[in-house]
């Protein structure tokens, strides 16, 4: 084995190799979430000049907001249906390209390239893919009037942010699953065909078991990546409507913070996510996470 010293010539210049990339995290990250968590306490004035603190009454205030719950109920349903379906669409194409099917190989680059598209911009493609006049699915309006309005259907325009989660989650979990089948011996397979399991037998005793620590990164990363990253989406697509009915907790936020200017609300919602997201990777973790195996 390589011992430590063969690698770097002072025990001091792994940590300045991550310096600068440790300091980022802090600035940006651990700064703004303490400094959210502070404010949470206090009666911040929107436009400086001092603040009073009030200990647990911009909780209480939050917590007794029914448009907060609201916004909480679309955060989850969110989370659920878009988390699922960006990790069980790039499995099924994982698998199709596993499998080397006919253009698998050219799909494979395809499937990769909206990594590379921004969230604000994949909201500008789908908006326009999804419009009810000129989109995709114009024809079907036109034959069937009002059948697709996401400007004034709010479930309308929730699929329509659901489907641009999808698309551009696809990439990412697409390398990890598929990464994870390429690396199935494939004596395995060829074991139980012999053994008489057929191409779908294949995928659920033998595929599925063995890739379950790429499956557990995915759907983890999945569910907490969907609570916070949907605010591009939403903000360039539907602006939290129509009538509120696409407005997640993460653009609540915002539109209480830099629009109504309430920051002591706006930094509470801030904490309170914070420690929901905390809680539900602790809960996979400890539901799911001590189910897979590493070990092949």
């Amino acid at each position: 084995m390589t011992s430590e010293s063969s690698l770097f010539s002072h025990r001091w210049l792994p940590l300045l190799l991550v310096a600068p990339l440790m300091l980022l995290i802090v600035l940006f990250f651990y700064v703004p979430v303490f400094q959210a968590f502070y404010w949470s306490f206090f009666l911040e004035r929107p436009f400086g000049g001092g603040s009073m603190f009030v200990g647990w009454q911009n909780f209480a205030r939050v917590l007794s907001d029914p448009e907060f719950w609201e916004a909480g109920r679309r955060t989850i349903i969110f989370m659920v249906t878009a988390s699922s379906l960006s990790v069980l669409i790039p499995l099924i194409l994982a698998v199709a390209a596993d499998r080397k099917i006919r253009m698998s190989l050219p799909a494979r680059n395809v499937l990769v390239w909206p990594k590379a598209v921004a969230g604000a911009s994949i909201g500008v493609v789908f908006t326009f893919i999804f419009n009810p006049f000129v989109g995709i699915l114009a024809p079907l309006n036109a034959a069937f009037p009002g059948i697709w309005a996401p400007g004034i259907n709010g479930t309308d325009a929730f699929i329509t942010l659901i489907s641009a989660h999808v698309w551009g989650g696809i990439p990412f979990n697409f390398v990890i699953l598929l990464a994870g089948l390429q690396s199935i011996p494939r004596t395995m397979h060829q074991a139980a065909a012999m053994d008489g399991a057929g191409p779908w037998r294949r995928i659920f005793d033998v595929q599925l078991p063995l890739i379950a620590p790429q499956l557990f990164l995915t759907l983890v990363l999945e569910f907490t990546e969907s609570v916070t990253s949907a605010f591009a989406l939403i903000d360039t697509i539907t602006k939290g409507g129509p009538g509120g009915s696409t407005t997640l907790l993460v653009y609540k936020i915002y539109s209480d913070g830099f629009t109504g200017y309430d920051l002591s609300g706006a930094s509470t919602q801030t904490a309170i996510l914070m420690v929901f997201v905390i809680i539900l990777t602790a809960a996979q973790f400890f539901l799911l996470g001590r189910r897979v195996n590493y070990d092949r």
